[in-house]
């Protein structure tokens, strides 16, 4: 129901907003740019599913060798101790759990593209474990936060955008990976907070030991990795995180397809099993994901955007606090809405104030720290025919926001 009143009033407040220019401020173009966008729009979100087709074939292919091949399994019960603490009303041996940590895993890594198909499978099996099934279970929505709230180990498209920036600019000495500590303590803020938010609303005690092994484990983690990574140079550091990550989904393919060779499987009748249902999912997914980008671009074309971006920094300038961070606001305030969108807004900052600028750089980390909210709920809760999110829109916008906060604040703290 959250949903609907947020899709409706994105067309109400635009529309309003475009019908008050022409009448008082002249401004007669704006509806039929308005109208060109919308469509833009509908043509954007069938392509962006189109897309999907390919990529979604390949990994629900691949996943269900893994299921055949029972590493899926396997996974599942290496992950189930904490699992079984955030998600309630999963069976302990739930194949669900290996789908879920694998789609953590891969936007862990940025590999989004391999993320997405591996989402919808973790929401498809945690769809026939929920009894009402148009209204999202507790168990799908802290899989939807963690989503929204996950954590970024190495935002390697921001890198490589920010390095392409910085050659048509001629920056000299510039490290583009410059931005990789900052990001990853603001989304490991981002995703306690997702966590703690749906605990809340929940009832879930988080003060268990699975969870106090995790988040020390992880942030050792963090600590080896930056140790490892933060004495490379710019190009040989993107070299390496490229590679770690092609060699992590490459590593998993060739696993579940050997398991598969070792249990005499017939693997390539199991990939197109699989495969099969990749188009089945695109194809639902289409008018969820056509819904909400024609709202968002009808409430972007019409200004209102602007409108709000000038507000705040006037309140912020009144403050007496600095105002550098205000011209990132709408890549803050447009990454829930639509990622491409954010990602432009993200390079219109760094060419207009440059690349290696305090504005360039909290951009880059603000885009790297945050996740398209409504792009996740309307997708993955629109594949399996979820219409009532309940608190999964609040949960995850709130963690938006504080990661949004702590993006700026440790960017500040790194950069200012």
């Amino acid at each position: 129901m959250a949903l609907n009143y947020v899709w409706i009033a994105f067309f109400l407040i635009g529309f309003v907003v475009a019908i008050c220019k022409v009448i008082f401020l002249g401004q007669t173009g704006l509806l039929a740019e308005m109208l060109n966008a919308l469509f833009d729009a509908a043509k954007n979100g069938f392509e962006i599913s189109l897309g999907l087709t390919g990529v979604m074939t390949l990994w629900l292919g691949i996943m269900k060798i893994g299921e055949k091949a029972g590493v899926i399994r396997v996974f599942a019960k290496a992950v189930s101790p904490l699992f079984r603490v955030l998600f309630k009303g999963v069976p302990k041996d739930s194949p669900a759990y290996g789908s879920v940590m694998m789609n953590l895993s891969a936007n862990m890594l940025g590999l989004d593209n391999a993320a997405t198909p591996l989402g919808l499978k973790a929401m498809e099996e945690l769809q026939e474990l929920n009894p009402v099934k148009d209204t999202a279970s507790d168990a799908q929505i802290m899989f939807l936060v963690l989503n929204t709230a996950g954590i970024t180990l190495i935002p390697t498209s921001v890198i490589a955008i920010r390095q392409t920036v910085a050659l048509e600019q001629h920056v000299q000495n510039f490290n583009a990976a410059d931005i990789f500590l900052p990001t990853l303590i603001a989304t490991f803020i981002a995703f306690l907070a997702g966590i703690t938010i749906v605990s809340i609303y929940q009832r879930i005690n988080l003060l268990r030991l699975p969870v106090i092994l995790f988040v020390c484990g992880f942030a050792g983690l963090i600590w080896l990795l930056h140790y490892s990574l933060s004495g490379m140079p710019a190009d040989k550091m993107n070299q390496t995180i490229g590679a770690i990550g092609s060699g992590v989904i490459l590593f998993i393919i060739v696993l579940f397809i050997t398991a598969g060779m070792l249990k005499r499987q017939n693997v390539y009748d199991h990939f197109i099993e699989g495969a099969k249902e990749g188009f089945n999912v695109a194809v639902r997914i289409i008018p969820y994901l056509v819904g909400m980008l024609i709202a968002i671009a009808v409430f972007r074309s019409s200004g209102c955007m602007d409108y709000m971006i000038g507000g705040i920094s006037k309140v912020v300038a009144l403050c007496g606090l600095r105002t550098e961070f205000v011209a990132d606001l709408p890549v803050a305030m447009m990454k829930p809405l639509s990622g491409g969108a954010a990602r432009g807004l993200m390079v219109d900052v760094m060419r207009h104030y440059g690349v290696a600028s305090v504005q360039g750089k909290l951009a880059a980390v603000i885009q790297g720290s945050t996740e398209t909210t409504f792009y996740v709920l309307a997708v993955y809760f629109g594949s399996v025919q979820v219409k009532n999110p309940r608190h999964a829109l609040a949960c995850g916008l709130i963690a938006d926001a504080i990661g949004i906060t702590a993006a700026i604040i440790v960017g500040y703290m790194f950069f200012g």
